[in-house]
C-alpha cells in the first residue's frame, strides 16, 4: 500500500486560490484526492479548478468560493461538498488574515478582532460544521495551518502570532476530543514561505537577507514544501500523528 494514497478522499482546502492553499490542493489532487478550493474570489477558485481538472480528469476539483468570516458562507462550503462530492474526509484551514504589520501597540480594535476572528474563530466554526460525519465514520484528518510565529514572539506581526498560537492550543485540545473516534487535528507551522501573503516580510530586502543568515539552510521556503507536510498529515504516513504541530521552517526555530 502506498503510505501516501488519497484516492478516494474528499478534501476541503480553504485560501486554496493561491500560496500554501493552492499548493496543498495540487498535490492532494496528484495523490488522488478529490478537493474542494475555496477563496473569496469565484474567479481565482475556477482557475485553480480547471488547472486541476486539465491535469486529472474532470471532477477532481470544484470551487465553492467562501468568506472565512461568514459562518453562513463556511456553512455552505460544506454542504456544498457534502452536496457534489458526498462526504468530507480532509479539511484544511489554511486561510488566514493579518490587516496590521507594526508594534501591537499601534494596531486598531477592528483589526485586532479581524486577525482573532478569522484566524482562530473561522477555524472553530469549519471544524465543528465536519468533524461530526467524521466522528460518525470513525476516520478523518483536520489540518490547520499555523506558523511559527506561534512559537515565538514578533515586534511586526504579533496579533498574528498571537492569532497561530491559539492555533496550535485548538489543535491539541481537539485532538483529545476527537481522538477516540480516530479522528486526528494536527497544525503545520511554516516558517518564512515565498507567497503573496508573506510579500511584506520576503519584500524587505535587509529582513530577508538576516533570515536567510539565521536559517540553517540559508534561503527560505517555497509553498510545495508545505503542501507535502499536509499530503503527509492527511494520508496513512500520518495516522498515528495527532495533536502536533509540525514545523517547517528550513530550521529557523532551533
Amino acid at each position: 500500500m502506498n503510505l501516501f494514497n488519497l484516492e478516494g478522499q474528499v478534501a476541503i482546502i480553504t485560501g486554496s486560490s493561491r500560496g500554501i492553499g493552492r499548493a496543498i490542493a495540487k498535490r492532494m489532487a496528484e495523490h488522488g484526492a478529490r478537493v474542494v478550493i475555496s477563496s473569496r474570489k469565484a474567479e481565482a477558485c475556477a482557475e485553480v479548478v480547471n488547472a486541476i481538472n486539465a491535469k486529472h480528469g474532470a471532477g477532481r476539483a470544484i470551487a465553492v468560493p467562501a468568506n472565512i468570516s461568514s459562518k453562513d458562507d463556511l456553512a455552505h462550503l460544506v454542504a456544498e461538498t457534502n452536496r457534489q462530492f458526498g462526504h468530507v474526509d480532509v479539511l484544511v484551514c489554511n486561510a488566514a488574515s493579518n490587516p496590521y504589520y507594526g508594534p501591537q501597540a499601534g494596531i486598531a480594535d477592528e483589526q485586532f478582532r479581524k486577525i482573532l476572528d478569522n484566524n482562530i474563530v473561522a477555524n472553530h466554526w469549519l471544524i465543528n460544521l465536519v468533524a461530526p460525519q467524521m466522528i460518525e465514520k470513525k476516520s478523518g484528518s483536520i489540518i490547520i495551518v499555523s506558523s511559527i510565529g506561534g512559537l515565538r514572539g514578533s515586534p511586526v506581526i504579533g496579533a498574528y502570532c498571537i492569532s497561530k498560537a491559539a492555533d496550535m492550543q485548538l489543535a491539541r485540545n481537539l485532538a483529545v476530543e476527537y481522538g477516540p473516534h480516530n479522528v486526528r487535528v494536527n497544525c503545520i507551522a511554516p516558517g518564512l514561505i515565498k507567497t503573496d501573503f508573506a510579500r511584506a516580510l520576503w519584500e524587505d530586502s535587509e529582513m530577508l537577507t538576516e533570515r536567510m543568515s539565521t536559517t540553517p539552510l540559508r534561503r527560505i521556503g517555497e509553498p510545495d514544501e508545505i503542501a507535502g507536510a499536509a499530503v503527509f498529515l492527511a494520508s496513512q504516513a500520518g495516522s498515528y500523528v495527532t495533536g502536533q504541530s509540525l514545523v517547517v521552517d528550513g530550521g529557523v526555530t532551533i
